[in-house]
């Protein structure tokens, strides 16, 4: 008789097909969103996203390879690297930016629909994407602006923890999985240290899993090292006293002296709200602040059940101790990276927009979930009140996804200001001008270097340049926003001279040296 292979459920393939359907319909509608936002100047460009341009826009020419954020030797440029052809086939501009970002944001979304499907359920891979495709104001700046360190890393770290289980589970074996793994891994050392706790957990989970051979260690050992080479060249270059850990060390105890309850204020109550997408543009309301504690609750709850679950007598299948060790790695690295965070004082000095120094929590969101999820989706009395919490933060966050509507006016008159600006400057004919640091980048950027701008502080002095060749002690005039300290200062030494106004700010010729 002919062998009889056994048919595929078609009711289990036509849900599992439903999930993924409905995941990528609502992907699909974050990514739009996203698009839309990015045509109409939202979010607006800065001097920091400048300076990664500049860096694409330098790889492009072939005049540079820089392995540093320019003035930060601590940050990797994987930005300018991947906008780099786009810069070389375009020119130079925001759009071109941005295309890389949206990019890292559909694999985001592909790379957690993944994860979650297989850590946990289809269902919650579904409200895990649904959620990831809302998108504040402190969300799309994140994921959006190419200012260095934050819309590729939380893909990376999502796909580091998918290849981690795979590699556990045994479902990929191939030597190239253990290299991809390695360089992986050596990648995001290399771009930030921020995810810090989320690559030791994979470390971890990975060598106590009994896959590692004396032949795959070797493998992930040589991903390692290509992955971190830019990391180890650039240390070599900068010396001793400017490598990356020491100025990554140096940058995370500067600040003020914040007392500890205005770090907590600052990093939990106010920016796990804005770090999860909780908020309207520039502030959270009070309602939505207590959101902080519930995200830390949920977070320690699901680290709970994960070790419970590693702890039980009876352990379970090797493939269900991976996944519990995986929700393990996903709330610790949350809880610990909240810590690192308040620790800072940044987290009180600028808790607005320090805030992105939490946007790698959005890997941990579906763990977070998963408890209410759990009693959710379980029939008995904890049902309901386990579905309103889900269905209050899903408002919270389409509500501030809403609100940003009211910013874009306010953003486009930025990249409207922007344009002006560059145009009078080229009218002008004017090549060489001294600003501030928020001005200078993003004028010598979009205008391809035609118009170079060296950074002066509010005395007139030689401020951050960030690329030290544009600097010039001698400037053809200044440029400073109308009503700014630079302004007044500019005012009362030259106080016979008045300048031209050009949207919004104020252009004085013939300035007096700067030091």
């Amino acid at each position: 008789m002919p062998l009889r292979l056994p048919r595929p459920d078609r009711h289990g393939r036509l849900a599992a097909d439903r999930y993924g359907w409905l995941a990528a319909a609502l992907g699909a509608v974050g990514l739009l969103w996203r698009i839309w936002l990015t045509t109409v100047g939202t979010p607006p460009t800065n001097s920091d996203e400048a300076t990664m341009g500049l860096a694409a826009l330098h790889i492009a020419q072939g005049r540079d390879l820089p392995v540093f954020f320019y003035g930060q030797h601590y940050m990797g440029t994987v930005e300018a690297y991947l906008a780099a052809p786009l810069v070389a086939l375009a020119g130079p501009s925001v759009t071109v930016l941005r295309i890389p970002t949206l990019l890292l944001y559909a694999l985001f979304l592909v790379l957690m629909y993944l994860l979650v499907r297989r850590l946990f359920t289809a269902g919650l891979a579904v409200l895990t994407v649904g959620l990831l495709a809302l998108g504040s104001d402190r969300i799309v700046k994140n994921q959006l602006i190419a200012g260095g360190g934050y819309p590729e890393t939380a893909p990376m770290v999502a796909g580091l923890l998918l290849l981690t289980y795979l590699l556990v589970i045994r479902a990929q074996t191939r030597w190239y999985a253990f290299a991809g793994w390695g360089a992986l891994f050596g990648l995001i050392v290399w771009n930030h240290w921020l995810p810090a706790p989320y690559l030791l957990g994979a470390l971890v989970v990975l060598g106590s899993a009994r896959v590692l051979t004396r032949r795959t260690a070797g493998l992930v050992g040589a991903g390692l090292l290509v992955g971190v080479l830019p990391l180890v060249v650039g240390n070599v270059q900068a010396g001793w006293g400017e490598n990356s850990l020491a100025v990554f060390l140096r940058l995370g105890g500067a600040g003020t002296d914040a007392g500890l309850w205005d770090r907590i204020v600052g990093g939990a109550w106010l920016g796990l709200p804005l770090g999860m997408g909780l908020c309207e543009p520039g502030s959270c309301a009070g309602w939505s602040l207590w959101w902080g504690p519930v995200v830390l609750v949920l977070l320690t709850v699901a680290l709970v059940m994960a070790v419970r679950r590693l702890r039980t007598p009876g352990a379970p299948d090797p493939a269900g101790r991976a996944r519990a060790a995986i929700w393990l790695v996903l709330a610790a690295a949350g809880l610990l990276s909240v810590l690192s965070y308040v620790r800072s004082p940044a987290a009180a000095d600028t808790p607005v927009e320090s805030a992105r120094y939490l946007s790698v929590l959005s890997v941990s969101l579906p763990v977070a979930l998963w408890p209410l999820y759990r009693l959710a989706r379980a029939s008995g009395r904890w049902a309901v009140p386990a579905a309103l919490p889900i269905a209050a933060l899903t408002a919270t966050m389409l509500a501030a996804t809403v609100s940003l509507t009211g910013a874009v006016g306010e953003y486009r008159t930025d990249r409207e200001t922007k344009a002006a600006v560059l145009a009078a400057l080229r009218e002008r004919r004017l090549t060489y001008v001294h600003g501030g640091y928020w001005t200078c980048n993003w004028i010598t950027y979009l205008s391809a270097e035609r118009t170079t701008c060296g950074v002066v502080d509010d005395r007139l002095d030689r401020g951050l340049n960030r690329y030290p060749g544009y600097w010039r002690p001698q400037a053809q005039a200044v440029l400073a926003p109308v009503g700014s300290p630079l302004d007044a200062e500019l005012a009362r030494r030259m106080p016979g001279s008045i300048p031209e106004t050009v949207a919004g700010y104020h252009l004085y010729p013939a300035p007096p040296p700067a030091t």
